[in-house]
């Protein structure tokens, strides 16, 4: 009996380790950046393109209007579902760019711009141009109107 209790004990850790596995590529597959495409090549799903700080390109639609931020350099900011009920804040600066006019609830409107990872989907911010041009620039449209 106490030769098969080591043997239990490594299985159970086995089989811990490989459910962790699991969870962690379930994870994955469930990030936010399913749907969008990235502005150079077409990335392959969980690599480098996706990450934080790289410029991607996609749509949505909105789905909330939220009050501008005020804090810093002002923004206006909405959220997007951008399908499979995954969401974006778009975080557009209206110091460095105009202001998407009449925007509503269920429009439809397409980005291109800087994303960060958060848990509640991501944001996309850099949808202007940028003063220094050491950036790639950004945009949004609108009923066939671009911000940037």
């Amino acid at each position: 009996m106490k030769k098969l209790f080591p043997l239990a004990i490594a299985l159970v850790v086995v089989w811990f380790w490989q459910r962790a596995g699991e969870d962690r590529a379930s994870a994955a597959d469930e990030l936010p950046h399913a749907g969008f495409q990235h502005a150079g090549p077409a990335p392959v799903a969980g690599s480098e393109d996706w990450r934080s700080g790289n410029q991607v390109t996609g749509g949505g639609t909105v789905i909330r209007i939220l009050d501008d931020d005020d804090d810093g350099s002002r923004h206006q900011r909405f959220i997007l579902e951008i399908g499979s009920g995954r969401t974006l804040l778009i975080a557009h600066n209206i110091d460095l760019a105009p202001r998407v006019e009449g925007l509503r609830a269920g429009d439809r409107v397409e980005f291109n711009g800087e994303y960060e990872w958060n848990d509640r989907g991501g944001v996309i911010h850099w949808t202007h141009h940028d003063p220094q041009g050491e950036h790639e620039p950004g945009w949004l449209k609108h009923n066939g109107r671009v911000y940037q």
